[in-house]
């Protein structure tokens, strides 16, 4: 859901938000300023940006001082975070149906139990980290009231009773990693969809030409198993730990799968998950570029590595930058380290210390499965063969609701994971059919999901702060066990490398109607298709100094097909990364080393593939009159870049948006109309080709069969009257950026159901964009929307230049503060839109050259 929509303020907030005083939350930055805790005093040294340099003699203080800057800058966001991720938005935001149903599916899934337990298993460090961090968050909360912490209290508390926020809990901060992996796990999204494209189509063979292999792109994928260090196994020659896992032979599936009953329950699954708020990304535009290239190919002769990773975009950024530096580096103070990490959550997630620099990007495993079940009463079937019934682990969660009355919630789980198509009381589970006289009951839906497990990922954060070679990284990738990211680096004497991570589950090979690969739900009653253990870490592939020189990770397929481990089928389809090793294979060839402005050019490039594959095609169409051809006109000579005063981009954009809507709409639920990301340019590609596939059909129409070039003429023509009305009758008067607009939200207080006043305060001004789906400057939009206005892209760009530190650069999207009124709200925003990135000292003469304020924290 769009969490915007969570907040329904009386029309008094109007009245009352024009005489608040929107100034009081803002922070000071400079001078001495007291804080309980401290053990010595500590430096903190911004720059024009606002970002904030820690100098500190000790780890306890370096986090606590962390924790003190991020409750000054980005508290209600904190607090926000950990309200959602605990189950309990509700008592924030009050009575609010949205917010009700997220803290039911949150509280099934259980965040906040799994983190409590993690407390327990993460290292002594780790706990010291978390623990000084709270006290530094809990000395700013101390003797100030919620209007003072943010203005968002203020306006909330017209609707709900206002109280005190609780004190900052070091497991508040653990439950923020199950929210991140939950927005970037796997293939959550078609593993469901297959299974609903089937209810509609009835046709395997329709649904397999949805979802392509990846071979069929054509792209390369990060690794040849020649650059592997890990000793993996060539192609076809593995163990079998996944293999080609449920290779299906023939054109069915199991019959349950085409049943009311299963259907109904598959898609209650998909709405209560729906009900999740989107805290870091979702969805086919959430993804990330990286990539790393050697010091032979730079003209700082040492290793360069750029990183955006691409995710929802919103108000304040999902990033906090920050330099983290102990005075004195030792054992116990070990820090010097600079980057992006998230405000309630201590340390760097993407960034660089003195000898290493590491960026990270969606591997896009598949650590998720549905499990049809058979259940009954309060137990499930777990072996149709043997017809075995277990008990079902049930516990009841308490929603409270500020303003209104609590919410008993039974949960339900099976030895897979938790009942989830239940969760919002919908009508979804229908009598499953009687077996030989049996009764094998009713049908629900099960999720398992690799993160519903303890795990270590803190510590792994942590442990990337403080590496220094590639045997570091190695170690720190064994512990960073979910969500499972690519990880490339660079280190300072010279090498390069990549390194693949997480918790990644194996599935035995089933022969059977159902693929056990994971590309399908699986069938609960049959034990074959259980997980059968996680990948070992030792096992996951890497790379050292790749002979190519470069390594480029952006969500393609880490390896050639059939090759070991078994990650995923459904990586993003590489069009992306190949055009990245495009640009960096020609600049190599041609001789020019690369410098900080050529990375960031390369993040900036808005060349389309799209184009490629379908302008010479819509070239072909022969248009009637010379009104409808003037669109398709623009095309002719078209670079096939997606610039923002492009009006040729803008009438090729319309344009795939009518084909996808003519094409599949008819064919598909409404929860599956096509996105148009790079999957649905593939599945094009091969449609194109067949002029009379079924598929071109409109179902809607009686008596009349649609053929390919029917739609496509409907499609070109449609374009250009629709943009007619949107933009003008004049096409040179069109433009991709005017289309093509990112409209930041605030995550409680700027959707449309707040009052304008409001709105407009904490949402920035609208931004024309350059770049779209699959484009390096990818910046997502959602066809199946009808709109063209960005909902994903770069959070965040940077590149690190290991050879000169203190010539790298940064930008995030917005600005370093949480808090509307300040200058740093988003003040990066217009040198983000318009791919400019800003200076990134790190030596401690380059952050003094660079300081605006500085202050003295004191005990």
């Amino acid at each position: 859901m769009g969490l915007s929509v969570v907040v329904v303020l009386a029309l008094v907030a109007t009245t009352a938000f024009a005489v608040v005083t929107v100034r009081r939350p803002l922070p000071t930055w400079d001078g001495a300023q007291d804080v309980a805790g401290l053990d010595g005093e500590v430096s903190v040294v911004r720059d024009a940006q606002g970002v904030p340099h820690v100098y500190a003699e000790t780890s306890h203080d370096l986090f606590l001082a962390q924790g003190y800057l991020h409750a000054q800058d980005r508290f209600f966001e904190m607090d926000y975070r950990r309200h959602v991720t605990s189950g309990r938005l509700a008592e924030l935001v009050g009575d609010v149906p949205e917010a009700i149903e997220a803290d039911m599916v949150i509280r099934t899934f259980g965040w906040r139990r799994v983190a409590e337990e993690e407390w327990h298993l993460v290292s002594p460090e780790t706990r010291a980290y978390l623990q000084a961090y709270a006290e530094g968050v809990n000395a700013y909360l101390e003797s100030r009231d919620p209007e003072q912490l943010a203005l968002e209290y203020t306006v909330l508390g017209l609707r709900v009773p206002l109280t005190e926020p609780e004190p900052w809990d070091p497991v508040d901060s653990l439950a923020w990693l199950k929210a991140m992996a939950w927005d970037l796990r796997g293939n959550y999204d078609s593993e469901l969809e297959r299974a609903l494209a089937y209810s509609t189509l009835g046709d395997v063979g329709l649904v397999d030409e949805l979802f392509p292999d990846y071979s069929v792109a054509g792209n390369e994928p990060i690794l040849t198993n020649a650059d592997r260090v890990d000793g993996g196994a060539d192609e076809g020659a593995g163990t079998g730990a996944g293999t080609g896992a449920g290779e299906r032979t023939g054109t069915s599936i199991a019959p349950e799968y085409g049943t009311a009953a299963v259907g109904g329950a598959l898609d209650a699954a998909r709405r209560a998950l729906d009900a999740v708020p989107v805290l870091v990304g979702r969805g086919e535009g959430t993804g990330s570029n990286s990539w790393v290239v050697s010091g032979e190919h730079t003209v700082s002769g040492a290793p360069m590595l750029a990183n955006d990773p691409h995710l929802t975009l919103g108000a304040p950024s999902i990033w906090a930058q920050a330099g983290l530096h102990c005075e004195t580096m030792n054992d116990e103070c070990p820090f010097d380290v600079a980057g992006f990490g998230f405000a309630g959550f201590p340390g760097i997630v993407i960034g660089h210390n003195g000898q290493l620099a590491w960026g990270l990007t969606n591997m896009g495993a598949d650590v998720t499965d549905f499990f049809i079940e058979r259940v009954r009463d309060d137990t499930w079937l777990s072996d149709r063969t043997a017809e075995s019934w277990e008990p079902m682990e049930v516990r009841t969660e308490t929603i409270r609701v500020a303003g209104a009355r609590p919410i008993d919630l039974e949960v339900r789980s099976t030895a897979h994971g938790p009942i989830v198509s239940g969760v919002l009381d919908v009508d979804d589970v229908v009598d499953a059919p009687t077996e030989a006289g049996t009764e094998f009951g009713e049908y629900a839906v099960s999720l398992g999901w690799t993160a519903l497990e303890p795990g270590r990922t803190a510590d792994a954060l942590f442990a990337f702060n403080t590496a220094q070679d590639a045997d570091d990284v190695q170690a720190a990738a064994a512990l960073f066990e979910v969500p499972a990211q690519n990880i490339v680096f660079a280190t300072a004497d010279g090498h390069i490398g990549y390194q693949a991570p997480g918790r990644i589950p194996v599935r035995a090979d089933v022969s059977g109607p159902v693929p056990s690969d994971g590309t399908w739900p699986r069938p609960g009653w049959d034990p074959r298709y259980d997980w059968q253990g996680y990948v070992p870490p030792e096992e996951m592939p890497r790379a050292l100094d790749p002979k190519s020189g470069f390594v480029v990770a952006a969500n393609q397929a880490i390896l050639p097909a059939q090759s070991e481990p078994f990650i995923t089928r459904d990586w993003d389809y590489g069009f992306r990364s190949q055009r990245i090793r495009t640009l960096l294979t020609d600049q190599i060839a041609a001789g020019r080393p690369f410098t900080v402005a050529d990375m960031n050019r390369i993040q900036n490039d808005d060349w389309s593939p799209f184009a490629e594959v379908l302008v010479p095609i819509m070239l072909d169409v022969d248009l009637d009159n010379d009104y409808d051809a003037a669109g398709q006109e623009l095309l002719a000579d078209w670079d096939g870049r997606m610039d923002a005063d492009s009006p040729a981009a803008a009438y090729f954009a319309a344009v795939w948006r009518n084909l996808l809507k003519d094409t599949f709409w008819d064919d598909l639920p409404e929860t599956m109309r096509p996105s148009g990301d790079d999957r649905w340019l593939v599945v094009m590609e091969a449609l194109l080709e067949q002029p009379d596939d079924p598929l071109w059909d409109d179902r809607s129409t009686l008596n009349v069969v649609e053929s390919r070039d029917e739609i496509l003429t409907q499609a070109l023509v449609s374009a250009r009257r629709d943009l007619t009305v949107e933009l003008s009758k004049n096409p040179e008067d069109w433009s991709w950026g005017t289309l093509h607009t990112l409209d930041l939200s605030h995550s409680v207080l700027g959707g449309a159901r707040v009052p304008t006043l409001v709105r407009d305060y904490v949402n920035p001004a609208p931004v024309p964009l350059a770049g779209g789906s699959a484009i390096v400057n990818a910046t997502g939009w959602d066809a199946g929307s009808g709109s063209f206005g960005v909902d994903t892209g770069a959070s965040m760009r940077m590149v690190v230049d290991m050879g000169d530190l203190d010539a790298s650069t940064w930008v995030t999207v917005t600005g370093v503060s949480g808090h509307p009124a300040s200058p740093h709200y988003d003040d990066q925003l217009e040198a983000w839109a318009t791919g400019r990135t800003f200076p990134w000292p790190f030596s401690r003469e380059a952050v003094s050259e660079a300081a605006e304020t500085t202050a003295t924290l004191v005990p």
